[in-house]
């Protein structure tokens, strides 16, 4: 059994999508949209197959929970070396995306970096 993918509500469709293409190779579908509701998604592949359904509709509930929600928690991408999750940090910081920790060694043993897409989604960078 694998997970086929994950799915997660946006307010800024394309916005979204743009920014996994560019910081992590995503590969996008073609843009889904159902008329009598309102949803509009696109897949997003990434290299070793791993799939992001980024969705919206006109009804999404904007309103944002403060501290840790229950829910969706945030996206780890295992990019291969400390250098790595570096440089790739930098990029998405220096691009103005909000930078929230590390870079640290957590008490697992994971090096890694946490940082947000356009829509505040968290995203752990690891090696």
């Amino acid at each position: 059994m694998r997970i086929e993918h994950v799915g997660l509500f946006v307010s800024k469709l394309e916005q979204t999508v743009s920014f996994y293409e560019k910081y992590f190779g995503a590969m996008a579908s073609a843009k889904y949209y159902n008329s009598r509701t309102t949803f509009t998604s696109q897949f997003l592949t990434f290299s070793d197959g791993a799939r992001l359904e980024v969705c919206t509709r006109a009804d999404l509930n904007s309103s944002r929970l403060t501290g840790y929600p229950l829910g969706y928690q945030h996206l780890a991408f295992a990019l291969g070396s400390r250098q790595a999750v570096d440089t790739l940090s930098a990029k998405i910081t220096e691009a103005g995306y909000q930078h929230l920790s590390g870079p640290r060694v957590t008490g697992d043993n994971y090096y890694e970096r946490v940082v947000c897409d356009p829509e505040g989604n968290q995203i752990e960078l690891t090696v």
